[in-house]
């Protein structure tokens, strides 16, 4: 009788020893990646490289779940409190508004975030070289481009004296950018007018009133809602035949006229770099807010063919690439 009862027992730990075993290992990490709106595939395949390079791919050892506000800011704090609440290993915010409501949504979850023009200001770090908190990533869309924006496109359209400045005002920093072209526009004897956009319907408005305006040339701020309308804001400038300038390259890429800044592509690729970091046990406070190194002038040389522009050629030499 003691002999079965000494089999039965082994035979009971024998068969809690596997599911013991797998409750100590520990579970798959999982990121949540927070957007104000929705983010492009290529940059989330540079992300995932720049996740692979620290050894996680999505799917294999590591989950990742999207949360979208597609252009409605507001919507952010509710998606940052659910991917808190799903006890998420680490959050990449992909901008700014989606920095800050990670932020406010948990001081402890490691942050990553892809930075506007001054994250410090913005109240997200203490400062570049070491972040403090739970917070770091890259920051590359520096207010002060938005006024050299200015500059490469009255080089490329000499003969426009009024121009418009399309900004969300929603942005973090908008006021500030404004007061920046403001003040180029001034100096270089330009009038400017400021038009303002926050959804789809009023980027259509301010676009009907460039006419009413005689806007003859267009300065896109550089914003995540923006980024996510970029299709529709390249169709409109040619349909306006308004000559205009971009931040990113994926704008001159979609047929837009000319562009002039930071790479995304990169950007996320290190933001992917800094999440395999600190899921390998590295602390955001220690990890430096990564700076750009190289901008990027692009030129659609089609795009300027059918607005009748010719490109300066002193334009052209300084140009990173020629879209033909």
């Amino acid at each position: 009788m003691r002999r079965r009862k000494f089999l039965v027992l082994l035979g009971g730990l024998v068969a809690v020893g596997p599911i013991a075993t797998r409750a100590q290992q520990k579970a798959m990490p999982v990121i949540g990646v927070l957007s104000a709106g929705k983010t492009a595939a290529v940059f989330l395949a540079a992300f995932r490289q720049g996740l692979s390079e620290g050894g996680y791919v999505e799917g294999q050892n590591l989950t990742i779940e999207y949360r979208w506000a597609e252009g409605h800011y507001d919507k952010l704090p509710a998606l940052a409190a659910d991917l808190v609440g799903r006890k998420v290993d680490l959050i990449v915010a992909t901008n700014p508004p989606a920095a800050l409501a990670a932020k406010s949504a948990s001081s402890t979850i490691p942050i990553v975030f892809r930075g506007g023009a001054d994250p410090v200001a913005d109240g997200l770090i203490a400062n570049l070289a070491r972040p403090g908190g739970n917070l770091t990533g890259v920051n590359f869309a520096f207010e002060e481009l938005t006024a050299k924006r200015l500059e490469l496109l009255s080089e490329l359209v000499p003969r426009a004296r009024v121009m418009a400045l399309l900004v969300n005002p929603n942005g973090a920093s908008t006021e500030r950018i404004i007061q920046l072209v403001q003040e180029a526009a001034r100096t270089k004897g330009l009038q400017l007018n400021v038009l303002k956009a926050s959804s789809e319907s009023e980027i259509d408005t301010a676009f009907a009133s460039l006419v009413e305006l005689r806007a003859e040339a267009l300065i896109v701020g550089a914003d995540p809602f923006f980024s996510s309308r970029r299709e529709q804001l390249v169709a409109l400038a040619s349909r306006s035949a308004v000559p205009s300038i971009y931040a990113w390259r994926e704008f001159a890429a979609a047929g837009g006229l000319i562009s002039y800044g930071a790479s995304l592509t990169s950007a996320y690729h290190l933001v992917g770099v800094y999440a395999g970091k600190i899921l390998k046990g590295a602390r955001p406070a220690d990890l430096p807010v990564e700076q750009p190194t190289k901008f990027e002038l692009v030129i659609n040389r089609k795009a300027a063919n059918a607005l009748g522009l010719e490109v300066p050629p002193t334009l052209v030499a300084r140009a990173d690439e020629v879209i033909e």
